[in-house]
């Protein structure tokens, strides 16, 4: 059975920083590309970063690009998602999906998880 968990959300003040984790297992972890999805309180979801299996071929979404840096651990089965200079528009529900997801639309069908809120507020 797949599993994903993510954790590392909480309340932090604009500027702040947070890392996320995203445990996995039921899946060849080392095998599968991952990808960092949000949800905004109101908004649709969007990208937020995707990795190559061996931690290669990293993207990006535009609005957290040179703040946020994705890695993962494959010895650990773990996914992570550091968080830096944080602005109020970060906030969301952040989840981790396995594969690579190219379409934002598909995104509703691949959560399998229940994703870790951050707020970032003053």
């Amino acid at each position: 059975q797949v599993q994903l968990v993510e954790s590392g959300g909480e309340l932090v003040q604009p500027g702040g920083c947070l890392r996320l984790s995203c445990a996995t297992s039921g899946f060849t972890f080392s095998s599968a590309a991952m990808t960092w999805v949000r949800q905004g309180p109101g908004k649709e979801f969007e990208l937020v970063s995707a990795l190559g299996s061996g931690g290669d071929g990293i993207t990006y979404a535009d609005p957290v690009k040179g703040r946020f840096t994705t890695s993962r651990d494959n010895a650990a089965n773990t996914l992570y998602l550091q968080m830096d200079n944080l602005k109020p528009e970060d906030t969301a529900r952040y989840y981790c999906i396995w594969g690579r997801v190219l379409v934002p639309t598909r995104i509703p069908d691949l959560i399998q998880s229940r994703g870790t809120q951050v707020t970032v507020s003053s």
